[in-house]
């Protein structure tokens, strides 16, 4: 979706909690009618933005612009915006109409209007007939759906959303995730999106801002954030990549690996120094003698749609992602066509992804153990 004005604009926003500088000198804008997702990993000042624009936070130096008008200092309670928490904070005493009809009452809303309002935040979440329902009697994403039209049926300009869909199963987050884009298109409102989930951002979002340390690291289009990602945390945190050093030749050729690749590539300079990205399902495997790199295959994983291959390329480990299968320890050489190329300059995270030498399920598992248990 185009931005059809600046609804919300932050300002060189920095924020920090007992010295620490958790948002490092952030600007951004978001336009009106958006899905915009603040994607990163745990810690990295997507929910602490996300506050900041609901006004649960106010920054130690910046400004914030809701419709071209600063709101530093302005309560919560008098911004055009609305959150929801991983946590729906649902009131468990109230059935699933008051639930929703809470904050029109809060209001002094007439009683009539109310119930028409509600009906139409039954109809918008598909939960007609579940007016008397006890909020108890609710699966986790029915809540959701109550948690959403109790949020939106003030008729906010912004909803914010903190990891919403966090606590439900895989299934029905994907389920959810539909319904909530579905729901942001009729509405036409901004939806603000904190996610550490790359393939939920990718699915859902008209922008995704990736973060990490405080800082914006890209934004764009999930097609343009994954296709062109602009360092290599960038890279790695959005999908696989393998990430290897080369040396630019002139434009539209890069040299890795002792040898020359033709990529669509120009702008640097003749023997600077980059990082070459390849998604692993951009690589075709092909028999020995037949390819550009030669490599002995590691390891082979079926994943359900595909492969998952690791070669050994000169102490370099590849991922390779295919629908044909392989053996372990077959030498077999990669062909990687020009459009399969990326060139990134080079960044503070260079060489810190990108080779899977170390990679292994239990590793991923750890992972996201550790992020967990920081949130």
């Amino acid at each position: 979706m185009e931005k059809n004005n600046k609804l919300i604009e932050l300002k060189n926003i920095v924020v920090e909690f007992d010295g620490e500088r958790v948002i490092d000198d952030m600007s951004l804008y978001i336009g009106d009618g958006e899905f915009v997702t603040l994607l990163g990993c745990s810690g990295c000042g997507k929910t602490t933005t996300l506050r900041v624009i609901a006004g649960f936070i106010q920054p130690q130096s910046g400004e914030v612009f809701f419709d071209s008008k600063n709101i530093n200092g302005v309560p919560p309670y008098k911004r055009s915006v609305n959150t929801i928490f991983q946590r729906y904070a649902l009131f468990p005493n109230y059935n699933v109409y008051d639930n929703i009809a809470f904050g029109l009452r809060v209001n002094k809303v007439p009683e009539k209007e109310i119930e028409q309002r509600v009906s139409e935040m039954l109809k918008l979440v598909n939960l007609q007939g579940f007016e008397k329902r006890s909020i108890t009697k609710l699966s986790g994403g029915q809540q959701q759906r109550v948690a959403i039209a109790r949020a939106v049926i003030n008729r906010p300009k912004v909803l914010l959303l903190d990891e919403p869909l966090a606590a439900l199963d895989l299934k029905l987050r994907k389920d959810m995730q539909k319904e909530l884009k579905n729901i942001q298109r009729q509405l036409g409102i901004t939806f603000i999106y904190v996610t550490h989930d790359q393939e939920e951002a990718l699915s859902m979002s008209d922008t995704v801002v990736v973060m990490h340390e405080g800082k914006i690291q890209q934004i764009g289009k999930p097609v343009d954030i994954y296709n062109e990602p602009k360092n290599a945390f960038v890279a790695d945190f959005i999908g696989e990549s393998n990430i290897i050093d080369g040396v630019m030749e002139d434009d539209f050729k890069v040299k890795l690996d002792g040898k020359s690749f033709e990529c669509l590539d120009k702008g640097f300079a003749k023997g600077e120094p980059v990082d070459v990205v390849i998604r692993p399902e951009d690589v075709d495997i092909v028999p020995a003698g037949q390819g550009m790199l030669r490599g002995v295959i590691k390891s082979v994983t079926f994943r359900g749609v595909h492969f998952e291959i690791l070669i050994d390329v000169q102490d370099f480990m590849w991922m390779i992602q295919t629908t044909d299968e392989y053996k372990e320890g077959q030498e077999v050489d990669l062909k990687i066509d020009p459009d399969a190329i990326h060139i990134m300059k080079k960044s503070k995270y260079s060489g810190q992804f990108g080779d899977y030498s170390t990679y292994s399920d239990e590793m991923d598992a750890l992972s996201e153990i550790t992020e967990e248990d920081e949130e």
